[in-house]
């Protein structure tokens, strides 16, 4: 019986290959980092919506942006 190691997300395996970027875990766990970030700095205090809050949610959104 063959194992295979699933890399990819959505049950796809290695002799499968992604087709898109969605499908890569790396790509999927990314995305999530960004959601939770959002989510966090939503309870920044409003003064600081153009400072840290708006630098932490570029910084996040670039890395998914880069696969």
């Amino acid at each position: 019986m063959k194992s295979e190691i699933s890399i990819l997300g959505h049950g796809k395996s290695m002799s499968e290959p992604a087709k898109s970027f969605q499908d890569l875990i790396v790509w999927q766990k990314a995305h999530q980092f960004v959601l939770s970030i959002y989510q966090m700095t939503d309870n920044f205090p409003k003064n600081e919506l153009f400072g840290i809050t708006q630098q932490l949610r570029r910084a996040a959104i670039s890395i998914p942006a880069n696969i």
